[in-house]
């Protein structure tokens, strides 16, 4: 986190420490909309349409319990969805019946907007939900020209775009999505455990609003009714951290301050560098596909459990994380990979620091190697 986030949560937790959580909550009141609006420029939107929430699952779960599935409805999606998205789809299809179908991938990787079109044919199709960015591969799912094919067809359209704010310009206009859900951390460089979900004004015509409602997203108007709020706080929750809100709003700022662009350019310019490097290793096999790709790089090391391997370079000063076959079932398999590291550089990375990745795996392997 850049320091001025940091400064942002400390400084609101020191206040609830002195003067109270209720009171804190009260005196922040014009930050805490300063850092709504902030969020909302991140998306090109406004700060009515922003809910905010615990985490980008929860985001993504609050937008998909708005719509009441039944027996036969359908619910059209990605073979390189979150696996908390697909975990969803799956139990809504054992509890009530719904059917999932994933689109198929281009050759080259990502979904083929043919075959999404060919699925939303169906009047049965309820929704279409799908992850821009995967969270064990650089593939960037192509979500505007899937969004033209959700509009003309008139179904409502869900993006998980968890790993995508920070590292990728977004405009949720050229989206054209209903819902869009996301984190202030990852590459937004935000506290972790709070989140956010984009609503389109024409989900708050509809009337959508979430299944289990808060008091803070209605009004109890009487005995048997109640009024949903008239903007995306229909979403949220009463209770949340305004601190992690406050450090939010500041990781937004700090964001449109460096550039989305600009920023999200140089990041993918060193993953790019990184991968190139690896791709030449022996004992490495770079498993990211895709015609474009993100700020994500995914490598299988031979003789490597990603795990073992992510804690071991994390004793010398490297910072990376292991995706595992359960977190991609249908991706990993077709890969033949139980396992991958996954290195994501930000702008804030040096080539340097990419060159000493390059090396300590490169020895890393030919340790492997000699060992055998």
């Amino acid at each position: 986190m850049p320091r001025g986030v940091l400064e942002a949560i400390i400084g609101h937790l020191n206040r609830e420490t002195n003067f109270g959580g209720y009171e804190s909550a009260d005196d922040a009141e014009a930050a805490v909309a300063d850092a709504y609006a902030n969020v909302a420029r991140v998306l090109g939107t406004e700060a009515r349409n922003i809910a905010v929430v615990e985490n980008s699952t929860v985001a993504f779960f609050q937008a998909m319990s708005a719509f009441d599935f039944k027996r036969g409805d359908v619910i059209v999606t990605t073979r390189n969805d979150y696996i908390s998205n697909q975990l969803a789809y799956l139990s809504l299809a054992r509890r009530c019946g719904v059917e999932v179908r994933r689109a198929e991938d281009l050759a080259d990787g990502g979904a083929d907007p043919q075959s999404v079109k060919e699925l939303l044919r169906d009047s049965h199709v309820r929704l279409l939900a799908v992850t821009w960015v995967p969270t064990n591969s650089g593939l960037m799912q192509p979500v505007e020209a899937i969004g033209e094919i959700a509009e003309a067809a008139g179904v409502p359209y869900l993006v998980d775009g968890c790993q995508a704010v920070g590292q990728i310009p977004v405009d949720v206009a050229k989206l054209r999505c209903d819902f869009f859900s996301g984190t202030a951390r990852k590459f937004l460089r935000g506290p972790r455990g709070i989140g956010f979900l984009y609503v389109a004004d024409r989900a708050l015509q509809r009337g959508d609003f979430p299944l289990y409602i808060d008091m803070r997203g209605a009004d109890w108007v009487s005995a048997n009714d109640f009024a949903p709020a008239p903007d995306a706080r229909r979403f949220e929750n009463w209770e949340f951290a305004c601190s992690l809100v406050l450090g939010m709003g500041e990781a937004a700022r700090y964001a449109l301050e460096v550039g989305m662009e600009r920023g999200g350019r140089r990041a993918r310019e060193l993953a790019t560098t990184l991968r190139g490097k690896l791709g030449g290793l022996n004992g490495i096999r770079v498993l990211d596909r895709g015609s474009e790709l993100a700020a994500i790089v995914t490598i299988e090391v031979s003789g490597w459990d990603a795990t073992e391997l992510s804690k071991l370079l994390r004793t010398t000063g490297i910072n990376s994380s292991a995706s595992l076959r359960a977190y991609a079932v249908i991706d990993m398999d077709e890969k033949r990979a139980a396992s991958a590291l996954r290195l994501s550089p930000h702008y804030y990375n040096t080539e340097e620091e990419i060159d000493r990745v390059v090396e300590t795996l490169r020895a890393m392997t030919a340790k492997g190697r000699a060992a055998s």
